[in-house]
């Protein structure tokens, strides 16, 4: 494993997917701990997913199953059921320096043995340091001795934390009554209200004062973006589809108007590879964009048979290039895909 400790072993499988049981107190128990100065959160309904014939499929054609099955077996932990949200609060923190720096804490709502668990992390993990605060046992793992540690706590018999060290312990305040969460965060507990919760994984994102207007002062291209508040998102497999949204809001009808028409010449654009691959011209043409004097919408959905075919024409274009590589190039692009 390459960055094991909390994210390598508590979160291994976000990269599978994610997963299950039935729900201790659902979604709102675990965005009850994300601090109230967060500006965005994400949650993933593990066990929706994990359930979806898609997901379940995914991960027993994976090349790297037996490994899955390993680390079941290792750690007593069944990600298809022990599992059952992943929630990350988005912060946006001062260095010691008084420089703006993106904060992010990841809560894992699970079923685990923590005895089990911490065993195989110190096993795994070259550097481990332990601190406590607000009595709990906080744990630094440095993967490099340049990278800055990643932290983790196990903060009750259901919930793991892993993030930076100040996000980690704003979570454990929130925990302890020191601090309040991100439902007293006015405006962003009135956006999750209007987010689509039944989803897969949704995500809502408050823009930080003048956040898009630095950026579109940057780069001319993103002018249209300027006057957009907040985003909406969310991602779902129902009905034998995959579907997106994104929902930008903010501005009014006019500018609303002016940036869909930009997005879908940017849509337009990629015409250009439809007749190469036809594939690519049915994708484009399950994508909607809409305007509304409040809103920007892409809306995408994409049918199962569709996703075969582009998951048919990835896999051959990946046998294609490797076919054309030199046996050391195979190599290192094989070590890159363990990565």
């Amino acid at each position: 494993m390459k960055k094991i400790a909390f994210i390598g072993l508590a979160l291994a499988f976000v990269s599978f997917s994610l997963p299950a049981c039935k729900k201790a107190g659902g979604a709102d128990s675990v965005l009850a701990l994300i601090p109230q100065d967060a500006q965005g959160v994400v949650v993933v309904d593990v066990n929706k997913a994990m359930t979806t014939d898609i997901v379940d499929k995914a991960i027993k054609e994976n090349k790297d199953y037996q490994k899955y099955q390993e680390f079941i077996k290792e750690t007593g932990i069944d990600p298809q059921k022990d599992i059952f949200y992943v929630a990350i609060g988005l912060i946006q923190g001062k260095t010691e320096a008084g420089e703006t720096e993106q904060q992010g804490v990841v809560v894992v709502n699970m079923k685990y043995n923590k005895d089990v668990l911490l065993a195989k992390v110190k096993e795994k993990a070259s550097g481990i340091k332990e601190e406590t605060y607000e009595g709990l046992t906080v744990y630094a793992i440095t993967e490099k001795e340049e990278a800055k540690p990643t932290y983790g706590a196990f903060l009750d018999a259901s919930n793991i934390l892993v993030g930076n060290e100040k996000a980690v312990k704003a979570v454990i305040d929130v925990f302890v009554k020191k601090a309040d969460n991100v439902f007293k965060n006015t405006d962003l507990s009135a956006l999750i209200k209007t987010a689509n919760k039944n989803a897969m994984l949704w995500s809502a994102f408050n823009f930080p004062p003048d956040m898009m207007k630095e950026i579109a002062n940057k780069n001319p291209m993103a002018s249209d973006l300027a006057d957009l508040k907040a985003l909406l998102l969310y991602f779902d497999y129902a009905n034998e589809s995959l579907q997106l949204e994104i929902k930008g809001l903010g501005g009014d009808a006019d500018k609303n108007k002016k940036l869909a028409e930009t997005l879908t010449g940017f849509k337009a654009l990629g015409g250009m590879f439809a007749a190469k691959n036809p594939e690519v011209g049915e994708l484009l043409d399950k994508i909607e964009v809409s305007s509304a004097p409040d809103h920007v919408k892409i809306f995408v959905n994409i049918p199962q048979d569709l996703l075969n075919k582009l998951s048919a024409t990835a896999q051959k274009q990946v046998e294609e290039k490797l076919a054309g590589m030199k046996p050391e190039e195979k190599k290192e692009e094989k070590k890159e895909e363990k990565k």
